[in-house]
């Protein structure tokens, strides 16, 4: 069984760049997802390249460092939405400067140039997303492709490998159900979304263990002010007194922030798993391949993910009567 028609289900980012990649090696590729790119989790995202402890870890730094390589080529198309952006990371506590700094050519922070309370900390450039634009992007990358989106929901697993001969679930936190994956756990975040009163550089509480995420990423005419981590709820709704605890602690970092005009707020759930699923199977004749899992590290991950799935892909067809 050798076809071009796949399906892939999800419009995350995940999704779409695994769609792209395969229209690209020339498959014909449809997106279907219960929810179109503007309102997945993807486009609440901050976003920035920042490789998460995730599972597997071989297989994590590789993805990691394939994705950055694509992310740098595409900051250079102002459409993509991607800029090359320099800031800090920095802990209150002593810690080791992480695997991935020398891909970046981080350098340790010298003490005058650390926020107060912070011991430690490394200072880079990195991508810096506007996920709304960047998840246009490449939905106009994959109809260029010959590719297609439409929003359509599947109840189950069973009713999607009826549509054709590969299908890639990259359903994020919907494959709980989808997949019936029970070790799937949506993880809320919420951020808030404030006018720029002139921050041009990101700042990342990378605090061991902290009990709060602070972060702060500039997007030229706003900032994305970060974040929540509630493991188990499903509820999208913007909580107000989360959102002012978010702007309290993002403008002890930067106190100019502490009067910057509040133009939105995002909630999305990260679809976190002990380990990214990324593997094959043969499903009542059809090719089934899934790609989920990433939790808060899908854009980091999903270039080399979405590479991978194509490469799976061919040797799996290879070895098929």
């Amino acid at each position: 069984m050798v076809s071009s028609s796949t399906v892939v289900i999800g419009a995350g980012v995940i999704g779409l760049t695994t769609a792209v990649r395969l229209a690209e090696a020339g498959r014909t590729v449809r997106v279907d997802a219960e929810l179109l790119p503007a309102a997945t989790t993807s486009a609440a995202a901050g976003a920035s390249w920042d490789p998460f402890l995730a599972e597997p870890a071989d297989l994590v730094e590789r993805w990691s460092r394939e994705t950055l390589l694509a992310l740098l080529e595409l900051s250079a198309d102002d459409r993509t939405g991607v800029r090359l952006v320099e800031g800090t990371h920095e802990s209150r506590v002593p810690r080791d400067m992480p695997m991935w700094a020398p891909w970046v050519d981080a350098r340790r922070c010298e003490p005058g140039e650390l926020r107060p309370g912070y011991v430690e900390g490394w200072r880079y450039r990195a991508p810096v997303v506007d996920m709304p634009k960047y998840l246009g992007y490449l939905v106009e990358r994959l109809l260029k492709a010959g590719g297609d989106l439409r929003q359509h929901r599947y109840a189950s697993l069973e009713e999607v490998l009826r549509e054709a001969p590969v299908v890639v679930n990259c359903a994020g936190t919907g494959a709980r159900a989808l997949a019936d994956d029970v070790y799937v756990q949506p993880v809320r975040g919420q951020l808030v979304v404030v006018e720029n009163p002139g921050i041009e550089t990101f700042f990342c509480d990378d605090t061991p263990d902290a009990e709060e995420l602070t972060y702060i990423y500039p997007q030229s005419d706003v900032v994305i002010l970060g974040g929540t981590s509630e493991w188990g709820s499903w509820d999208l709704h913007p909580d107000a007194m989360a959102a002012r605890d978010i702007v309290r602690r993002c403008a002890e970092v930067e106190p100019s922030l502490a009067a910057a005009t509040v133009v939105g707020h995002r909630v999305g759930l990260r679809p976190v798993r002990p380990e990214v699923r990324l593997e094959a199977e043969f499903r009542d004749g059809t090719l089934l391949l899934h790609n989920y899992g990433h939790g808060g590290a899908g854009l980091t991950l999903s270039w080399g993910c979405a590479r991978e799935i194509t490469e799976v892909l061919r040797t799996a067809e290879r070895f098929t009567p």
